[in-house]
């Protein structure tokens, strides 16, 4: 049996890799760390993992299911105890946020 210890950066690489695969239906290919949802990760030592992300508005119709997904996806991360997501609109979400990449997917360059 081997142990794998984690430190917090690589936790946080993994959990990335993760988030990269939601999706926001209504804007698919691009999955939600390139759409720039995803604010900022953090983890402590603890094991608790913390998703700061935002939508592309306040009234998006898919907003718990995104949430729940992102929600399930970071727990199943190993060494991470609990997974807490938080929804902001501050600042609020524009296609200025979003990679290259995926304005480049969705048509907007």
């Amino acid at each position: 049996m081997s142990i794998i210890i984690m430190d917090k950066l690589n936790l946080a690489k993994e959990i990335q890799a993760q988030l990269e695969t939601v999706y926001d239906p209504e804007l698919k290919p691009a999955n939600i760390v390139d759409l720039g949802l995803v604010y900022e990760i953090i983890t402590k030592e603890d094991g608790t993992a913390k998703i700061v992300m935002t939508l592309t508005a306040p009234g998006c119709p898919v907003a718990g299911q995104i949430m729940d997904e992102v929600q399930q996806k970071v727990a199943a991360v190993e060494g991470v105890k609990e997974a807490l997501v938080e929804l902001t609109f501050d600042p609020p979400w524009t296609k200025d946020l979003m990679s290259e990449e995926a304005k480049l997917e969705l048509g907007f360059l």
